[in-house]
């Protein structure tokens, strides 16, 4: 983390919630011998543009693994409907941030650049509330599996449409790249607590994606581009796969 005092005072919160589907205790789960959590804090603490991290837990246990590993925690409400919810808890107690940064607690592989591209690109244009990462997809089944998120922008780099769906259907073949949403935003903090207020919108509950709300509503999300391959921990595979690159890559 930054102690200089010359650009906008950055937070960067990570959402974690303890129930998870498909791996119950999720934040907990061990990564080369510490909690996934702790593991993606560490990662979040290398950028060099965030003044703050803090995790956002609804679980006394995950606190304490946060703290325990020299982290900050923030106990949220358990009842939130969304990480964006749990995300404008913590902007709420944090009048100080300007930006706020939202890594999601299950990506122990993020990179600290991502996290520094995206706050440099509120400095160069003061007028954006809003930015998130996209990264070209290559395989074809990967890009038709609906739970790899899709993103088209327009020439200037802003979202047109976020979805489930292959995009753009290649109905001709001129080349045209698909590009996977990869699911860490920024948001300026005013922009963040509207945004949790917002009533959920028509596309939002057709595709379950949040981020469409903000497009209904006429804003506009800025996407940069990254050639970084993300594995975000939804199941005991992906936690296997995590923890082979981490016992096989100790510059982690």
């Amino acid at each position: 983390m930054s102690e200089r005092d010359d650009f906008v005072k950055t937070l960067c919160v990570i959402p974690a919630r303890f129930a998870s589907t498909r791996l119950p205790g999720k934040p907990l789960a061990d990564i080369a011998g510490k909690p996934m959590i702790s593991r993606v804090y560490a990662r979040a603490a290398k950028a060099k543009l965030v003044s703050d991290v803090i995790a956002a837990v609804d679980d006394q246990r995950v606190f304490d693994a946060v703290v325990e590993n020299g982290g900050k925690a923030m106990m949220t409400r358990k009842d939130h409907a969304t990480g964006t919810d749990r995300l404008a808890e913590v902007a709420e107690a944090h009048p100080e941030a300007e930006l706020i940064i939202n890594v999601q607690g299950d990506e122990p592989l993020i990179d600290p650049e991502i996290i520094d591209a995206l706050a440099a690109v509120f400095e160069e244009d003061a007028e954006l509330q809003m930015a998130t990462v996209k990264s070209p997809m290559q395989d074809e089944a990967e890009m038709k599996n609906p739970n790899n998120v899709k993103v088209v922008c327009d020439n200037k780099g802003y979202a047109l449409y976020f979805s489930r769906s292959l995009m753009p259907y290649p109905r001709e073949k001129t080349g045209a790249a698909v590009y996977k949403h990869i699911g860490i935003y920024a948001y300026k903090r005013d922009f963040l607590l509207n945004y949790a207020k917002m009533e959920p919108t028509i596309l939002e509950k057709t595709e379950s994606l949040e981020q469409l709300r903000a497009l209904e509503n006429g804003y506009r999300i800025k996407v940069i581009e990254t050639s970084q391959t993300f594995v975000g921990v939804d199941t005991p595979e992906d936690l296997a796969k995590v923890n082979d690159i981490y016992m096989n890559n100790m510059s982690i």
